[in-house]
């Protein structure tokens, strides 16, 4: 004669289900919480900055030109911009700080820069540069 499975072993309790239910519920909850608070923060930085455009002034300094929003809580905000040189060193940095709309930022490099690279901004409570 052949047992099932309930037969041979006992059946589960009666509140497994319902309990396991409301935990997987509650992670779920939690979880898209976090990840909308996660996309919000993303994508409202409070400075972002923007390179428009850079010349090359002669072999000792480079002027870039970068458009930053500020938030209106934005506080101590600052911007990075390196000059790098054919072979992809820095050869110069300036860090400032910006006012929102367009910035010109002079840097002055060790020998003849080729291009700038805008690191970007942040501001306290954003730790990522944009």
């Amino acid at each position: 004669m052949e047992q099932t499975l309930s037969d041979r072993y006992a059946p589960p309790p009666a509140w497994r289900r319902p309990v396991t239910i409301g935990a997987c519920v509650v992670v779920a909850v939690v979880f898209l919480t976090w990840l909308a608070w996660a996309a919000f923060v993303q994508a409202t930085p409070k400075v972002s900055s923007q390179l428009n455009g850079f010349d090359i002034v002669d072999g000792q300094r480079v002027h870039a030109q970068i458009a930053v929003r500020l938030d209106s809580n934005a506080v101590h905000p600052r911007c990075t911009v390196q000059a790098l040189a054919s072979d992809h060193t820095v050869v110069g940095e300036q860090t400032f700080t910006p006012a929102s709309g367009n910035n010109n930022v002079t840097v002055r490099t060790d020998r003849r820069a080729t291009t700038v690279n805008l690191i970007g901004c942040t501001a306290d409570g954003q730790n990522e540069a944009r």
